[in-house]
């Protein structure tokens, strides 16, 4: 982890980024470490825990494997077919390691077209990194939302 430099982040970041695009899941889901955590909380408390407060998305990883079945089969009517979606990042900050968890913020911007209609989403991707067997994985990824209201985009049917 004590190599890991920024250009191998911003490379993890670009795949994670592609395969979400590509609605890739699957592939995306193996980016992750064993019991993975995924939330977003709401806009009214971006710093809300899940164990008290409400959050708009709480998964570990069961829930997240779930999730990912779901947007992949027709059962998922919000997205299917699929968001053409467009995941871009910026202002990547990697942290001092904190035992065996790599701290990365970045900030995000996240475009989804559907319907003839364009939305987005804006605000900080809060990364725990983690090396299992050599390679980067994610521990948890917290999607903090600097938007007040989910009105431009509508809803969260897509994975930020």
């Amino acid at each position: 982890m004590d190599a890991l430099g920024r250009s191998r982040i911003e490379d993890f970041l670009c795949l994670e980024a592609q395969l979400l695009d590509a609605w890739d899941l699957d592939t995306w889901l193996t980016l992750f470490a064993p019991e993975a955590s995924y939330v977003v909380p709401c806009n009214d408390s971006p710093d809300g825990d899940p164990a008290r407060d409400l959050v708009l998305i709480d998964d570990d990883e069961l829930r997240l494997r779930l999730r990912v079945e779901r947007l992949n089969s027709r059962r998922a009517h919000r997205e299917y077919p699929h968001s053409r979606t467009n995941h871009q990042f910026s202002n990547v900050v990697v942290g001092v390691r904190e035992g065996d968890e790599l701290p990365v913020v970045a900030s995000f911007t996240v475009w989804r077209f559907r319907n003839g209609k364009a939305s987005y989403y804006v605000g900080k991707y809060h990364y725990r990194f983690v090396a299992i067997d050599g390679r980067l994985r994610i521990r948890s990824k917290r999607v903090v939302l600097d938007m007040t209201t989910l009105r431009p985009a509508g809803d969260l049917a897509i994975i930020l």
